[in-house]
């Protein structure tokens, strides 16, 4: 099980590189780090660990822990197969799911409505997380469900900037329920689409996310006054 301390030290500093308050390529000091969180290094150690592998943070042997901030052309093109591989797990757990199942995902989209009213992203963030985690199960595939949880990872603080733009958590909301009728109703193919639109990053969700990733990293370049 995860160390549930290294998990929050994880997401602070997550939130603190893709909100521009720490910059690209700047060193992640250990002990100030530790000071700053009250713990040993261990913990901090497993979080750079983790973030590492989201591709927020790059390990130098002996010289340490580096803030990375990836390209958006890098954010782009995951996003486009994590589209493909959400519509693929759609396609098959409209086969496959199970009357359980689709109580647990009506109970996370409940979870997600409730989130909405009371305008918390972070409830938001963690009923999605779920919502999604139980489409990759109801696939069948526990290949595929590894390799989409492995970059549903990877995208996590990109999907937190998402939810931060105005109306999207709602929007995201309503295209749950779109998911979940398509599953209920066993069509493969509208529930390979809707999840395909879902997460794909298009249009005015492009520009939204450009935006948001563009502020952060210009925030986090800038000299401090």
């Amino acid at each position: 099980m995860p160390d549930r301390r290294a998990d929050s030290i994880r997401r602070e500093l997550e939130q603190m590189i893709v909100s521009g308050a720490l910059a690209d390529g700047a060193r992640l000091d250990e002990l100030r780090l530790a000071e700053r969180f009250g713990c040993s290094r261990t913990p901090l150690r497993e979080a750079f660990q983790a973030l590492a592998a989201s591709g927020l943070v790059q390990l130098i042997a002996r010289r340490g822990a580096f803030v990375r901030h990836p390209g958006l052309d890098e954010m782009v093109e995951m996003f486009e197969v994590m589209a493909e591989l959400e519509a693929l797990c759609g396609r098959l757990a409209a086969r496959r799911i199970a009357p359980a199942d689709l109580a647990a995902l009506r109970r996370t989209e409940h979870a997600c409505a409730d989130a909405v009213a009371a305008g918390n992203h972070d409830l938001y963030y963690a009923a999605n997380e779920r919502f999604h985690h139980l489409v990759y199960e109801a696939s069948g595939n526990a290949f595929l469900a590894a390799e989409a949880a492995r970059l549903h990872r990877r995208l996590q603080p990109f999907r937190r900037l998402q939810l931060q733009v105005r109306d999207r958590m709602r929007q995201s909301l309503t295209e749950h329920g779109a998911v979940i009728a398509a599953l209920e109703a066993g069509d493969g193919a509208t529930a390979a689409q809707a999840l395909r639109d879902h997460v794909a990053v298009q249009g005015t969700r492009f520009n939204d996310l450009v935006a948001s990733w563009r502020n952060a990293t210009q925030r986090a370049a800038a000299p401090a006054p």
